[in-house]
């Protein structure tokens, strides 16, 4: 089973005592410590230890609440490997926070979508309503462009991967789009007119993910991939990590068990 950490602060006490513990060890017995969130990334790697110990590697998974703290781990030797983000997300972290990790491979694909506890549709979102949209740079920046693909707003242009609110050129209905943390975009749908939420969040909460009101098409930058350290990335233990992953096996299980809301990149 994989160990779940809840509160930021437990858990970056926690993880670093329980992953530097076992420092030694995975040098010693071929282990891989990765990190995921929980939901859907933590399902897949869990269905990855009996096909990665047949190549000599035992899988240890830790779950973290937030997406930052699995790049510090990482970065700091705590963890062999993380799988939890996309390339944009990770080259923001990267420059803002000088972490040398690397991509080693893709993996899935999780449409981003807004979601509504009070509505069944967009068309049914009133004027001036509230919208609730991730506060990090990377995934809020990545609703707006989604509202801004499905023709409900409209953004500066040049602003890349990363627009922000400030960037809204056209707002139609007036709404009022607020910024929070990834994390509670769930809790918000009882107090907002609508939510984007990131799909991994969303199927941990037991939402459909077909449910969504308006939903990202299945393209562009988004895919989500496997992170290790520069100075790991040609080791072979990364090879068995990513061919693991990237195996018929899990992409049945992929298929099976999340229906289609979430695509294999293989």
């Amino acid at each position: 089973m994989s160990t779940f950490i809840s509160r930021r602060s437990l858990l970056a006490a926690a993880a670093a005592l329980s992953l530097s513990a076992s420092g030694a060890l995975a040098q010693q017995n071929q282990v891989i410590r990765i990190g995921v969130t929980p939901g859907p990334h933590a399902e897949i790697v869990e269905q990855i230890k009996p096909i990665i110990a047949k190549k000599g590697y035992e899988l240890k998974i830790f779950e973290f609440s937030d997406f930052v703290i699995p790049n510090q781990a990482l970065d700091t030797g705590d963890l062999e490997a993380n799988a939890f983000q996309h390339q944009p997300y990770l080259d923001n972290q990267v420059k803002d926070r000088g972490f040398k990790i690397v991509s080693a491979a893709p993996t899935v694909n999780f449409p981003m979508g807004i979601y509504s506890a009070k509505y069944k549709s967009w068309a049914e979102v009133p004027d001036g309503a509230t919208v609730s949209i991730q506060n990090d740079p990377t995934n809020g920046g990545r609703a707006l462009l989604l509202l801004q693909d499905k023709g409900v707003i409209k953004l500066k242009g040049g602003t890349g991967f990363k627009p922000t609110v400030l960037d809204i050129t056209e707002n139609p209905k007036k709404l009022k789009i607020v910024e929070i943390e990834a994390g509670q975009t769930v809790r918000s749908l009882a107090d907002v007119a609508a939510a984007a939420i990131n799909t991994s969040y969303a199927v941990d909460a037991k939402i459909d993910p077909n449910s969504a009101i308006l939903r990202e098409a299945p393209k562009g930058p988004y895919t989500n991939l496997i992170a290790v350290r520069s100075v790991d990335k040609d080791k072979p233990w990364v090879q068995a990590l990513v061919d693991s992953y990237r195996s018929p096996e899990i992409k049945a299980f992929v298929a099976e068990r999340f229906k289609g809301s979430i695509l294999p990149t293989w």
